[in-house]
């Protein structure tokens, strides 16, 4: 039997917009799983601490341009089972995230 391919969409957001963006990915998709429990909007979350500097021509929603920025951010982990699904979760992500330049990566999981 062949399983479904498995995505893990990780992206970085300020605690003001976590909800909105959850609510968007888990809309779209993501933080389902495929067994018999039928769980959804299924994720991890951690805070950290987030730096960046905008460059010259950039409009960043916090900081200023030039200026080295550290601000708290919320990591959130999630499944997306599906090429289409992790593809509609980071489109929606991106709808939903307030910077101009979102920090998100997607990774392709092994099913054993």
């Amino acid at each position: 039997m062949s399983l479904p391919t498995r995505y893990k969409l990780i992206f970085r957001v300020p605690p003001s917009a976590l909800s909105k963006c959850k609510e968007a990915i888990f809309a779209a998709g993501a933080g389902r799983y495929p067994g018999a429990g039928q769980y959804t909007e299924v994720c991890f979350q951690t805070t950290g601490t987030g730096q960046f500097r905008p460059g010259d021509s950039a409009n960043p929603n916090i900081g200023k341009v030039g200026v080295l920025e550290s601000v708290e951010e919320v990591m959130v982990e999630t499944l997306c089972v599906g090429k289409d699904v992790a593809m509609k979760a980071v489109e929606a992500l991106k709808a939903a995230h307030p910077y101009e330049e979102v920090g998100y990566e997607v990774l392709k999981l092994e099913n054993f």
